[in-house]
């Protein structure tokens, strides 16, 4: 039987085939196998790019017409960078309070971003009528959690608001409750106001919900507000006040990926809501793309642009393994207990259970117990919120934690397997049926193509990769650790250094989202700054006078971004300058690093600046465009690397190792530091990690958040 059907699949998804998982059922293995993907349109008809090429003996021409060498101006009060949910929701929000908003995507903002493809649970829902969670009692135990490495006012904010934005996209026409009753009278639902919860039903703080639909929901309403929309293009620089770095922000340039039109825009304030640098450290999109689970066409522009322009940064140095860079399996395909499939039952091969614990380690008896808090637990924070660490208290429930030592003692046999026929029926269905058909990059590629296959919750049984004992150490086995090199790493918590109006160190300039923002979290959380920033930017823009940005400034840029056109085609491509930009961050910024390693990948990457990019050459505008993001990957990888010179000792909390500085989170250097770019020299500065409760502002949370909220 064929579990997947290229017909009916995004070709996108091609590479999701290196990676086979076996489904188990009753009597026979059923396997996957591949045909061929269709990737081109032609006069109407479905055929692949080889068809094309060997029927016409020629490439396709270029399908848009070409605008090279041409200006666009666009003049607005608010400038949105980035149309993920956290931009969407920033101009809908500078919108709402009477500005005239521009937004500039890099893709088509109907569906992109990391969380265009949709979401099954909504985080720091706290003050939704179920909750016993109150805003501050969340905020400080992330704070705790994260040891002080995380932002006070983004998380207040996320759950502050977060109800609030939640149900807007509820008015907006994404479902937030169970309205056709489908699970009345489940553990997880309260039956008056038909909310459902995820990981704690006890406190019932995080809530399940609809969101496949959530992008095109927030696109619709961007329209109808009348946002000055502009898809394809790839933004290059802030135009700041006389074309000083570090002082006010006043516009931005860019180039349309499209048509190669440059563009220039005005604004009296800018929210930057851009994504990671997805291929700063690996980049081999023919393997990983399908199996990462971040959008791999970010490169991490609105860090490097803000980098250039002079704002401040915290805690840059730190980063997490690249697990989810797309060296295991396709998110969710595989056979695991974390997140999407919390409270899971884990088989081995003779059908032996592995058992469950809660945060303090106690053997879980029922099924009911996984999605309650234990004895030493106040709440269950739950996954995906941007901490690689969890105080005792707030810790998930899991999988028991030496799991790895009793495989290689052989009291679980490989391979492993999730067998939720083993759940309660309304368990099972909210799992599979629900969350699976909702949650980002799984309705299509995983719920429909094994639901097509025939694939039964009930009857059938998911395999797990078979890897390394310690692979087994963490409940998301699809996104194992041990699949990715260890040299291999991925941005984590660092970003945009904020006030509690989510205003940068630059006047004008405001952040929002859960990868330029320092301590950004989960998919919430982006909508929710989104949402506060765009106010704080429309509030800004009503009182700021216009400023022309510098006309120096932006024909340099004008100049640089064009540049690539005119070399020859015998040089070097945009892919040779990504991939040894990736081998310089393997190679010289990986797990561990001293000030030798770091400073050699400083210089390396200068040469890179300064010889082979400036020697690489574009054909089209898509090419220009991958090739100015290459710019960006080089900023983004210095910033970091400058970040992790600045810390001169280890830190577990941060998962930062220094090889010449060894010691493990040393008194003396549990603080920010702080990290700007000026005139080409990192200034550095310490910060207290609770500098968000001390002079000038209050010491309360909910002081500092009304006094600064703008309502």
């Amino acid at each position: 039987m064929v579990l997947f059907d290229m017909d009916q699949v995004w070709s996108g998804y091609f590479p999701l085939f290196l990676h086979l998982p076996v489904i188990q059922s009753t009597g026979f293995t059923r396997r996957m196998t591949r045909r061929q993907s269709v990737i081109f349109l032609k006069g109407g008809t479905m055929t692949t790019w080889h068809d094309y090429v060997q029927a016409t003996s020629r490439l396709p021409e270029w399908p848009y017409p070409l605008r090279f060498g041409k200006v666009k101006e666009v003049v607005s009060d608010v400038l949105v960078i980035g149309g993920g949910v956290a931009g969407c929701r920033a101009a809908i929000s500078a919108a709402q309070n009477g500005a005239t908003v521009a937004l500039a995507e890099r893709g088509n903002a109907k569906r992109s971003g990391a969380g265009g493809s949709g979401v099954d649970h909504w985080h720091g829902a706290c003050t939704n009528p179920c909750s016993r969670v109150t805003p501050e009692d969340y905020t400080r135990a992330v704070f705790d959690s994260a040891h002080g490495y995380t932002s006070g006012p983004v998380r207040y904010i996320s759950t502050r608001e977060g109800w609030d934005t939640l149900q807007e996209a509820e008015r907006l026409g994404v479902q937030i409750r169970d309205v056709g009753d489908e699970f009345k009278g489940a553990d997880f639902r309260d039956d008056e106001s038909k909310l459902m919860f995820a990981y704690d039903y006890l406190n019932r703080h995080i809530l399940r919900i609809w969101g496949f639909n959530i992008k095109p929901a927030i696109f619709r309403e961007m329209q109808r507000l009348k946002v000055d929309i502009h898809n394809r293009v790839v933004i290059t620089s802030l135009l700041t006040e006389n074309g000083i770095q570090g002082n006010r922000v006043v516009g931005a340039t860019g180039v349309n990926t499209r048509t190669g039109e440059f563009l220039v825009f005005h604004a009296k304030a800018i929210v930057i809501s851009t994504g990671s640098a997805g291929r700063l450290w690996s980049f081999v999109p023919e393997l990983t793309a399908s199996s990462s689970m971040s959008d791999m066409n970010n490169c991490g522009v609105g860090l490097a642009i803000g980098w250039e322009a002079g704002a401040e940064f915290a805690c840059m140095e730190q980063t997490m393994p690249g697990r989810l860079s797309g060296f295991g399996y396709a998110p969710y395909s595989m056979a695991n207990a974390h997140n999407t499939y919390h409270g899971t039952p884990i088989v081995d091969a003779n059908g032996k259970e592995v058992p469950w614990v809660d945060g303090s380690g106690n053997e879980l008896k029922s099924v009911a117990e996984r999605f309650l808090p234990g004895p030493k637990q106040k709440f269950i924070l739950g996954d995906g919120i941007g901490l690689a660490s969890y105080n005792e208290e707030y810790r998930n429930n899991s999988l028991a934690p030496d799991l790895p030592e009793r495989i290689r003692k052989g009291e679980f046999t490989l391979p492993l397997y999730a067998d939720m026929s083993r759940l309660p029926e309304a368990e099972r269905r909210v799992i599979f049926n629900m969350m699976l058909t909702n949650e980002g990059k799984t309705r299509v590629p995983i719920f429909d193509t094994f639901t097509r296959a025939g694939f039964d919750p009930e009857a059938d049984m998911l395999q797990a990769p078979v890897m390394l004992p310690q692979g087994y150490a963490h409940s998301n086995f699809w996104g194992a650790g041990v699949n990715a090199p260890a040299n291999i790493r991925a941005q984590s918590g660092g970003g945009f250094l904020v006030d509690w109006n989510l205003r940068t160190s630059l006047e004008g300039l405001y952040a929002a989202g859960g990868a330029p923002l320092f301590g950004g979290g989960c998919h919430g959380e982006s909508h929710t700054t989104g949402r506060y920033a765009g106010r704080q930017a429309a509030l800004y823009a009503r009182g700021a006078a216009v400023a022309k940005p510098d006309k120096d400034q932006i024909q340099r840029e004008l100049c640089r971004a064009q540049a690539p056109l005119a070399k020859p085609r015998d040089g070097i491509g945009w892919k040779e300058i990504n991939y040894a930009i990736a081998r310089i961050m393997q190679d010289y910024c990986g797990a561990y690093k001293n000030e030798q390693t770091l400073n050699a990948g400083l210089r390396l990457m200068q040469d890179l600046r300064e010889t082979e990019l400036q020697a690489a050459y574009a054909s089209n505008p898509h090419e220009l465009g991958r090739l100015l993001e290459c710019h960006s990957l080089i900023s983004v990888g210095e910033l970091i690397m400058h970040a992790s010179l600045s810390r001169k000792a280890s830190s577990r909390h941060l998962d930062f190792y220094r090889l010449d500085y060894p010691e493990l989170d040393p008194h003396e250097w549990a603080m920010l530091l702080p990290i700007k770019q000026l005139g080409g020299q990192a200034m550095i500065r310490e910060l207290s990690l609770n500098h968000h409760l001390e002079a000038p502002y209050n010491g309360d949370y909910e002081q500092n958040y009304r006094q600064h909220c703008g309502l």
